[in-house]
C-alpha cells in the first residue's frame, strides 16, 4: 500500500481547501452515467476568436506601416513595427490558449478525422497566418533600411517559431476519449498536481511523493486543465485498462 503523504488538497470547481486524506478511499465506478461537460467551450473559442482576429488586425498594421501607408510619428518606423509584432504574437498565444482549454472541454469527435484535425491545429494555423505573410513582405521589400528590415524580420520568425509552438496541442482529446473516461470514472474523484500531465485515483500514489499541493475534482475537470492520462500506477493498483495511460506516469 501506498504510504500516506500530507498535502494541500484543492477543489477544482470551488478553489477551496481540504485537509489531506478526507477521502482516500474511494472504488472506480465503471460504467455510470457521464457527467455533462463542465466550462464553457462556447465562450472560450468565442474569446480565441476574437483574439486571432486582433492578431491578424496587428499584422495588417503593420504592414500598412511597413509600406508607408499608415505612420505613427512619435515613435520610429522600427518600433511600431516591433509593437505590432509582439501585440499580434500576444493576441495569437492567448487566443491558442483559450481554444486548447475549449478542446478539453468538448473536443472533436475522431470519426471526423478532417474536423479532428483542424480542430487541434487552428491555433497553429492562425499562427501562420499572423506571421508568415509579414516575414515573406519584409524579405521583400527594398525600401526599407537594412537595420529595420534585419530585426523586424527576425523578431517576425521569433513571433512565427513562439505562436506556432505555443498553440499545437501535443496531446489532443477527442470526444471519445472523454466519453470513455467519463463512464469509467463517473463522479470518481482524481487529484493532479501543479505540473504534468497526468491524473491520479489515488492522493498518495508514489508519483505524487514531491507535489505539496494537489487538485481534486472529476475526470473531466483533470482532462480541461491539461491532465489528458491516467497514472499508470493508479491503472495498475485499480485495474483499469478502459483509459489512455501514460507510463511515464
Amino acid at each position: 500500500m501506498a504510504e500516506k503523504r500530507e498535502h494541500k488538497i484543492v477543489s477544482a470547481s470551488s478553489g477551496e481547501a481540504r485537509k489531506s486524506g478526507a477521502k482516500t478511499s474511494q472504488t472506480v465506478q465503471h460504467n455510470v452515467r457521464p457527467a455533462p461537460a463542465k466550462g464553457n467551450a462556447g465562450g472560450l473559442r468565442f474569446g480565441a476568436v476574437l483574439l486571432w482576429l486582433l492578431a491578424i488586425g496587428f499584422e495588417v498594421l503593420a504592414l500598412l506601416v511597413l509600406f508607408g501607408k499608415v505612420s505613427f510619428t512619435f515613435m520610429p518606423v522600427l518600433y511600431q513595427l516591433i509593437a505590432f509584432i509582439v501585440l499580434d504574437l500576444i493576441c495569437v498565444v492567448i487566443g491558442s490558449l483559450l481554444w486548447k482549454k475549449a478542446n478539453r472541454i468538448d473536443p472533436a469527435s475522431e470519426r471526423n478525422r478532417t474536423k479532428f484535425w483542424l480542430w487541434n491545429n487552428m491555433g497553429l494555423i492562425v499562427a501562420i497566418f499572423a506571421f508568415v505573410p509579414l516575414v515573406v513582405l519584409l524579405l521583400t521589400n527594398k525600401d526599407l533600411d537594412k537595420r529595420t528590415k534585419i530585426i523586424c524580420t527576425i523578431a517576425a520568425v521569433i513571433a512565427l517559431l513562439i505562436g506556432g509552438a505555443a498553440s499545437i496541442d501535443y496531446d489532443p482529446v477527442s470526444q471519445e476519449q472523454l466519453d470513455n473516461a467519463m463512464v469509467v470514472f463517473g463522479d470518481t474523484e482524481v487529484y493532479w498536481a501543479p505540473f504534468g500531465k497526468v491524473y491520479h485515483i489515488d492522493e498518495n500514489c508514489q508519483a505524487l511523493a514531491r507535489s505539496e499541493t494537489l487538485t481534486v475534482g472529476t475526470v473531466d475537470e483533470a482532462i480541461a486543465a491539461g491532465r489528458t492520462r491516467l497514472c499508470a500506477f493508479c491503472a495498475s493498483n485499480h485495474n483499469v485498462t478502459e483509459v489512455a495511460t501514460d507510463d511515464a506516469a
